[in-house]
């Protein structure tokens, strides 16, 4: 049994990606998208058409509302491969305000309902800003489930739950960079081997974050992301979810080394910890006393805005 299988059997494995046609081959159980996802792969060849279509269909609209129909476009070609959920995202631009991210959120799972999908089938992805958190704890209430990503520091996690929010995704790989560079930048070594597995900064960040819900009893699912590397999925076996991109689930199909779970939701929720809770003032100072997180959150938004600008642009051209 190929590794993928090995980490089926204790995790739900998401695919990350954007292009549909991949998808098939790996048998994900749901799939993920974000807009650098969604950019590369409208700039596919054998994507263009399905862009062209969307586009002319709805010609004369405001430009926000096409590039809602082109994420809904795709994600309806995912639902057609993974028999569980799709993510689709808010545009990264709406990050710091909440009352624009219920509209677009609320606008996008009304295209999949119209189109017939059911919001069992829909995760609406919200960068983990303290007004993101918020709109999700509407749409939760409502009943349109959330992704809250872009998930680098503990704070952000326990808003999170104390939301209600569905599903978080803490990025492990961008952790790992973000430690990395302190090191070598600082003139440090990085010791690569000792820095792995258990021992990788990202790991360990999910590790925290599942021990404490598991142990609080909060619902909210897990689902690492970002990884760099097989050896970063390998430690997180046993994870409620984790979103791995096509090169690294094919990596784990070419390997057949065994692969045991690593997290336990029974052991977890014996852990010795104490209940922790943030408020508004708590949250931001928690957060920006997190000098990794505060850079790669801020990176991260900056970066998915300009995808977003790009696709924007893509569009306007067609």
């Amino acid at each position: 049994m190929h590794q993928l299988d090995q980490l089926k059997q204790f995790t739900t494995v998401v695919a990350d990606t954007g292009n549909f046609r991949q998808l098939a081959q790996f048998a994900p159980q749901d799939a993920t998208t974000n807009p650098s996802l969604i950019l590369k792969a409208v700039q596919q060849p054998d994507d263009a058409p399905l862009l062209a279509r969307t586009v002319a269909a709805h010609s004369g609209q405001p430009l926000d509302m096409v590039v809602d129909q082109v994420l809904v476009a795709f994600g309806l070609q995912i639902l057609q491969v993974v028999p569980g959920r799709v993510s689709t995202e808010v545009d990264a631009r709406l990050s710091f305000d909440t009352a624009a991210t219920l509209a677009r959120a609320r606008r996008l799972m009304a295209l999949y309902e119209a189109a017939g999908i059911g919001r069992s089938r829909v995760l609406i992805k919200i960068a983990a800003t303290w007004e993101g958190i918020q709109a999700a704890r509407v749409l939760e209430a409502e009943g349109i489930h959330c992704n809250l990503t872009l998930l680098f520091a503990f704070c952000q996690a326990v808003a999170c739950g104390d939301a209600g929010v569905r599903l978080i995704s803490p990025f492990v790989g961008r952790i790992y960079d973000w430690h990395k560079k302190q090191a070598v930048t600082s003139g440090g070594a990085w010791d690569e081997a000792a820095r792995a597995g258990a021992n990788d900064p990202g790991v360990q960040s999910v590790e925290r974050i599942y021990t404490h819900y598991k142990r609080f009893g909060i619902p909210t699912q897990v689902m690492g992301a970002s990884f760099r590397n097989v050896g970063q999925i390998t430690a997180l076996a046993g994870c409620d979810l984790l979103t791995i991109s096509p090169e690294l689930l094919s990596a784990l199909q070419a390997s057949s080394a065994p692969l045991q779970r690593r997290l336990d939701a029974a052991a977890a929720a014996q852990a010795d910890l104490p209940a922790v809770y943030f408020d508004e003032p708590g949250f931001r100072y928690a957060l920006n006393d997190d000098a990794m997180a505060t850079e790669k959150l801020a990176e991260g938004i900056r970066a998915f805005a300009v995808d977003s600008a790009k696709l924007d642009a893509i569009i306007q051209g067609l």
